[in-house]
Formats: C-alpha cells, structure tokens, sequence
C-alpha cells in the first residue's frame, strides 16, 4: 500500500523558515508526482507545489513563488518543502499528495494518495 508521512511543521516567527518532509512508501514506480496543499480555517485548501520526480519539473502558487522550495531525495523517497520568509498568511495545516497518474502541471489536478496533515503557525 501506498503511504506518505508528513512531518516538519511547528510554530516559527515571521521572517523565519520551516522545512517540511514528506515520506513516501509503496510506490511501484519512481515516476510520480508529489505535491504540497495547505488549508487555513474558513479558506480552500491551496495546491502550494508540486515536482515530478523522475523529471524534476516543479510549479508553485503565485503566493508562494520565490520564498517556497519544492525538491526530492530520490534515494530516500522522500519529498520536501523548503519554507523561507514565512508570513503569517502562511499558517495552514500543509498536506502532502502523491500520485503516478496526476502530472505536476498548471492545472491542479485529482491525487490518490495523501498524507496526514502538519501544522504551521507563523506568528507576526
């Protein structure tokens, strides 16, 4: 069975950085996808990235575009989110999302796996 533990959210300072992992296990392949989603209370939840992993493209939210890092340890399978200049609009609970059908494009499209949530709160 497919399985991805998030991990790596926390409680940081505006200005700061968090990184968060997401580790995957039980693909057949090493050609997926693996994305970052992030929900705030009362708001939808936000595609913040993604990467593919055998080809290394990426895409990011224009929110987060400059100050937010997607990469992937293939060796440990593991997929990361590098968070700097973090804002307070920032704070969401952040989801990780991998699937060997969904591409890593412009259009956020439907993920079969997903990982427990981890909390970021970015004070001001």
């Amino acid at each position: 069975d497919v399985q991805l533990q998030a991990s790596g959210g926390g409680l940081v300072q505006a200005g700061g950085s968090l990184r968060l992992s997401c580790a995957t296990s039980g693909f057949t392949s090493d050609d997926y996808t693996i994305a970052w989603f992030r929900q705030a209370p009362g708001r939808e939840r936000e595609r913040v990235s993604c990467i593919s992993k055998s080809d290394g493209g990426t895409h990011y939210a224009d929110s987060v575009r400059g100050r937010f890092t997607i990469s992937t340890d293939n060796a440990k399978n593991t997929g990361y989110l590098q968070m700097n200049s973090l804002k307070p609009e920032d704070t969401a609970v952040y989801f990780c999302a991998a699937d060997e059908y969904t591409p890593c494009t412009p259009v956020i499209l439907p993920y079969d796996y997903w990982g427990k949530g981890t909390q970021v709160t970015v004070s001001s």
